[in-house]
């Protein structure tokens, strides 16, 4: 299933789907003009790709020219796409793209922020899966783009017990058991534990990752010198730049922060038209 594909055809549908009732009763044969989507801010671009496909569909013989990448940062009053083609084709890819590149560099730009006041290097910052229905391929290589990492995509990429399933399964114990005795090998076991208790209910297990959801300093501390390496863990739950490194400090592995997908604000673009 090609979901980007879908994902675009789907916002071009909603916003022009019936038509485009100014453009088509203005333009009332073809014309070629040109197109500049230029920052009104300073930013950390994501969505190049996205956008540039959004034009693709609506006139393939058009040209793009797009002289950044994603990750890159871009300045006020830099011009970031130039386009030709059909005019009714950039009029209606417009917004569409504009949507596409202000989201998805928002997630870059506040990722990148946490990223560069992040003061400990051994630690990995990730997402969550915390995302916009719909955009989370696209949300999470906004997150690379900004330079963190990526936690489970979906379901199926990885194993976290959380305490939903420890109150399905009885215990943690019979969790970790349970998906043991049904998962390859190869398999990493996350838990997800709020206490000391189940931190040690979890080393016990035998998990391979613990995350300590919404634990304060003192005690993330005592976690991580219990643990003593004999598990990666992650830290999760009131992350925030304020947070972040007193988080790493307790010499948590990995930090997970739903607020770089689910707090990112929309930066500020436009695109400037004119016929030839």
């Amino acid at each position: 299933m090609n979901t980007t594909e879908e994902i675009i055809q789907l916002a071009l549908f909603e916003d022009s789907g019936f038509g485009d009732i100014t453009t088509e009763s203005i333009l009332l044969e073809p014309f070629f003009g040109n197109g500049i989507i230029v920052a009104k801010e300073s930013f950390v671009l994501a969505g190049t790709g996205v956008a540039k496909r959004v034009f693709e569909l609506l006139d393939k013989n058009c040209e793009i020219f797009c002289p950044y990448s994603d990750g890159d940062c871009i300045k006020t009053g830099d011009i970031i796409f130039k386009i030709r083609g059909d005019l009714c084709a950039l009029l209606k890819g417009e917004r569409v793209a504009l949507n596409f590149l202000q989201r998805l560099s928002g997630i870059a730009t506040l990722t990148r922020t946490y990223v560069e006041e992040l003061k400990f290097p051994h630690v990995r910052l990730t997402d969550t899966r915390k995302t916009t229905p719909g955009l989370r391929n696209l949300e999470k290589e906004a997150v690379r783009a900004g330079g963190a990492c990526n936690h489970r995509l979906s379901l199926c990429d990885g194993i976290l017990i959380k305490d939903n399933h420890i109150a399905v399964a009885g215990t943690l114990t019979k969790a970790v058991a349970a998906v043991k005795n049904r998962v390859s090998h190869l398999m990493k076991i996350e838990v997800e534990v709020s206490d000391l208790d189940q931190v040690r209910e979890a080393v016990a297990a035998g998990a391979d990752v613990i995350m300590l959801d919404n634990m304060n300093y003192a005690m993330m501390k005592k976690a991580v010198q219990f643990i003593n390496s004999r598990a990666l863990v992650e830290a999760s739950g009131n992350v925030s730049l304020k947070t972040l490194n007193k988080i790493a400090a307790t010499g948590v592995d990995v930090i997970s922060c739903g607020a770089l997908t689910h707090q990112a604000r929309s930066v500020d673009l436009s695109m400037r038209i004119n016929t030839d």
